[in-house]
């Protein structure tokens, strides 16, 4: 791809500290850091079978997009970059996609483009209006039946040949939602936008938080995950036997009381489990095979518990605080408009995105989590019949080699010295853990920026911000309104949530559902990721705690036990005193 004349704002090719090997037509692209939804270094298996970007083309040529046309990922130090593609029919790049050559799908006419962003704009409301009929009747019982047959099938009594099949079963199942996740996300992203436009045709500039708090959903399966873990701990609070065994230091301490008494094995059998079958369906890291979801290790609802119980978490309470804060920014949005004409025109496109806000975390729950969490559970059955055959030393050494190397492995293990190939790449991603990923690199032009989705990552803000010269101020993204002053914790993996204490703000990476027991008890959030319409900022709106998202660097700048003042009104977070001194 030739640089057209469009101005340049800003470059980055590589460096000494990061280096990058470019491919024809990558670095005239603007590739994003992923910490959206890959913050970590990512698992060969994943980055080949599991990514988001696997299905963008068919979402883009469904729905007519005359800004892109694809979406495509590149592995960077380990990291996950992405970059939007352009519909422009000059365009010359290739991908890697299940570990092939892949040629991006750009228009021939040169003036596709201008268009057929009629079509988007004639055919998206339809989707906006129709949609959540659809998913009801339709989408949600294919993906529940899908669900069934990989959670039905009998891993442990099957063939070696037999999980391959399955494998592949079960990516195309994981094909098949990730385009149901996208024609959910832009459904649901027309209503939103045409609340937005209307809003401002009616009413003017309106303060940016009272929008985000118009998204709060009160019925949604994260909130029933919530509600049964809430009910759980109810039962274990009027239960003195139950208590004490939840007195142990660690997760495994309680689960070892559980099952040394009767009361506790009648919980875990009777509550625990049923909550991890339908709800255990995730990992902390929702987009990465890597790691063990609830579903197979109970010790993150154990801890969740064991916050519950520490805070005596009061689920009514909170449910009806978001439901008032829902209905006081309705009021505050509606009840200074005369009758007329205005006043109904805004009421049909709030009534209608209010409709749809529950499918922002019910996407996550089926698609994010639910179904990346099932082919994990496959690979993993795949990988115990290799360590059983000692050919790998894990069953979770699978996520470690690439696609077709696990195909030829199973079918031809001298074919593949699987042993050496996971010990380098744990290596690397060691390595790689090492380094701080850019947030952006390649060529940023403002086209490029005005790609709708990179407001989810908090661009373009992020390009044009700067951190202020003071060590003990930085700015990010407002995105819950409030101020609170309160002790960080800095928390990294779901070993640290123990730690949290309440009261205390929590400094992470990014956040996913499996982090919204920490909401329960924390004073405040922030984030190095995200966008105001990202998982932590619509959490903690709901929850109605401060967030500041997108810092970039507080998990660099801030240590756990600062003082700190967090400002979700404006994106500024104050280091008032440093544990250090």
């Amino acid at each position: 791809m030739a640089l057209d004349t469009e101005q340049v704002l800003g470059s980055f090719d590589t460096d000494v500290s990061f280096p990058i090997e470019w491919a024809e037509g990558e670095k005239e692209l603007l590739w994003i850091f992923d910490d959206l939804h890959c913050p970590n270094p990512v698992s060969p298996m994943f980055f080949d079978i599991g990514g988001w970007w696997l299905t963008c083309d068919h979402m883009f040529r469904r729905f007519g997009t005359p800004f892109a046309c694809d979406w495509i990922a590149k592995k960077i130090n380990g990291y996950v970059y992405a970059a939007a593609i352009p519909a422009d029919s000059s365009l010359r790049v290739e991908a890697t996609e299940y570990q092939s050559r892949y040629v991006p799908r750009v228009p021939r006419d040169s003036e596709h483009a201008e268009r057929i962003g009629s079509y988007l704009d004639w055919v998206l409301p339809h989707y906006a209006e129709n949609f959540l009929d659809w998913w009801n009747d339709r989408l949600r019982p294919e993906i529940e039946r899908n669900f069934a047959f990989l959670d039905g099938y009998d891993t442990e009594a099957a063939s070696l040949v037999e999980l391959a099949v399955l494998l592949e079963d079960a990516i195309d199942i994981h094909d098949r939602h990730w385009k149901i996740h996208w024609l959910l996300n832009f459904a649901q992203f027309s209503s939103t936008a045409r609340l937005a436009a209307t809003i401002h045709e009616v009413k003017g500039d309106v303060d940016s938080a009272l929008i985000g708090r118009l998204q709060s959903s009160i019925a949604d399966r994260n909130w029933d995950s919530i509600e049964a873990l809430w009910q759980i701990k109810e039962t274990i609070k009027q239960d003195p036997e139950l208590l004490d065994a939840f007195r142990g230091t660690t997760a495994d301490d309680v689960l070892r009381a559980l099952a040394g008494c009767e009361r506790g094995r009648w919980l875990v059998a009777e509550k625990i489990d049923p909550y991890r079958r339908e709800f255990g369906n995730k990992s902390i890291w929702s987009h990465e095979f890597a790691f063990s979801t609830w579903r197979e290790n109970p010790a993150p609802i154990i801890e969740a518990l064991r916050g519950y119980l520490e805070s005596d978490y009061d689920y009514p309470q909170a449910i009806e605080d978001v439901e008032r804060d829902l209905d006081g920014a309705v009021h505050e949005l509606m009840d200074d408009l005369p009758p007329g004409a205005d006043r109904g025109k805004l009421r049909q496109a709030l009534d209608l995105s209010l409709k749809m806000n529950p499918l922002t975390p019910d996407h996550h729950f089926y698609v994010d989590q639910g179904t990346n969490a099932r082919v994990r559970l496959v690979l993993i059955a795949i990988g115990r019949k290799l360590a059983a055959a000692r050919l790998l030393d894990r069953p979770e050494d699978v996520m470690y080699l690439h696609y077709n190397e696990l195909r030829a492995l199973m079918a031809d293990p001298a074919s593949v010295d699987a042993a050496t190939l996971v010990s380098e790449r744990l290596d690397e991603r060691e390595q790689a853990y090492r380094l701080r990923p850019r947030e952006w690199v390649g060529t940023v032009t403002k086209t490029q920026l005005d790609f709708p989705y990179y407001t989810l990552w908090g661009f373009p803000d992020k390009f044009y911000r700067q951190q202020p010269e003071a060590k003990d101020e930085l700015v990010g993204l407002a995105a819950s309104p409030g101020v609170v002053e309160a002790t960080a914790r800095v928390v990294d993996s779901p070993e640290e949530f123990d730690r949290v204490r309440q009261g205390e703000v929590i400094v992470c990476r990014m956040t996913n559902p499996a982090w919204v027991v920490l909401f329960t008890k924390v004073a405040g959030v922030v984030t190095d990721a995200g966008g105001v319409a990202s998982h932590p900022a619509v959490v903690a709106r709901e929850f109605g705690l401060p967030a500041v998202v997108g810092t970039s660097i507080a998990t660099e700048r801030i240590r756990t036990g600062d003082r700190v003042r967090v400002n979700g009104s404006t994106g500024l977070v104050s280091i008032l005193e440093n544990r250090r001194e």
